[in-house]
């Protein structure tokens, strides 16, 4: 069962065109990755998705109209964005008391167990917590609830690496249990490499890229070639060409990896560099993505 179906999707603010004629499914108990540059239309299509702007096209979440069915659909979805918003003057305990209050399947237990691996104490107020604090604190309230959809929109923005890597790492281990579905929208995309399970590029409100880590794993090589067989190496037609280490990196799709093996060192490309090469040779961008 498909857990987003989109065709058609399109927004328009004014003459902005912000998403323009998305096709989307994502099947249940997926993690997807959404990657764009700023201004491609993520943040649109995750708002459109959550039921929070109007639309055009077809839009089904969990099988439900998320404009019309919002309330409904809530039950089943939870949210972080890219700003933790909580008041500050609540107290850390009082918070967690107010989620146990307004959400039936809120588990106060896992909260607390995502706290414990923190420097937060239960009796600070918010206003007394730093950026990196605040975001901790929402993600263990919102990863606490038992929701069919998870939406994360820069889920770690402001966190340091440690604490990114380990959100990563709990997201994996101790909230995804094959049957829930993630969305992910971020620009530290190869920090979340390993989680995925499927990997969308948007750009200009068009998706450009989509395909499971599966497909990217088989169907994308990169070589380190060797400066005596560039010539070799251009002409099987590489989808994208760079410098690093004072050699030149090539990227190919459906390549022989035999063939390719044979022009020097290969190695599976980072999301962020197979980022470059999609997005850049469609629109001339040479960069988008923070590594």
């Amino acid at each position: 069962m498909a857990c987003i179906e989109a065709r058609g999707l399109r927004k328009a603010y004014g003459a902005t065109v912000a998403l323009d004629g998305v096709d989307l499914r994502v099947e249940e108990g997926r993690i997807l990755g959404l990657i764009g540059p700023n201004g491609a239309g993520k943040t649109t299509a995750l708002n459109a998705i959550l039921g929070l702007t109007p639309y055009q096209g077809e839009l089904r979440v969990l099988g439900r109209d998320p404009w019309n069915e919002r309330d409904r659909l809530m039950r089943d979805v939870s949210f972080i964005a890219d700003v933790a918003v909580l008041p500050r003057w609540i107290r850390v305990s009082q918070a967690l008391d107010y989620v146990g209050g307004v959400h039936p399947r809120f588990d106060r237990a896992k909260a607390e167990g995502f706290l414990g691996k923190t420097s937060i104490r239960w009796e600070s107020k918010v206003r007394e917590l730093s950026k990196g604090m605040v975001t901790q604190l929402h993600l263990a309230l919102v990863m606490a609830i038992d929701a069919r959809l998870l939406v994360l929109d820069e889920p770690t923005l402001g966190l340091d690496i440690l604490f990114r890597k380990q959100f990563y790492d709990s997201l994996l281990n101790d909230y995804y249990d094959g049957n829930r579905t993630i969305v992910v929208a971020t620009h530290q995309v190869d920090e979340i490499e390993h989680v995925l399970t499927d990997l969308v590029f948007i750009d200009r409100g068009r998706i450009v890229f989509n395909r499971s880590m599966e497909e990217v794993e088989s169907r994308y090589l990169e070589v380190l070639v060797d400066p005596d067989k560039l010539a070799a190496a251009r002409a099987l037609k590489p989808i994208h060409e760079r410098q690093g280490f004072g050699r030149s990196i090539l990227l190919y799709e459906a390549a022989d990896r035999q063939q390719v093996a044979a022009l020097g060192e290969v190695h599976a490309p980072s999301i962020s560099d197979l980022f470059v090469a999609v997005v850049g040779n469609q629109t001339g961008h040479t960069g988008g993505v923070s590594r």
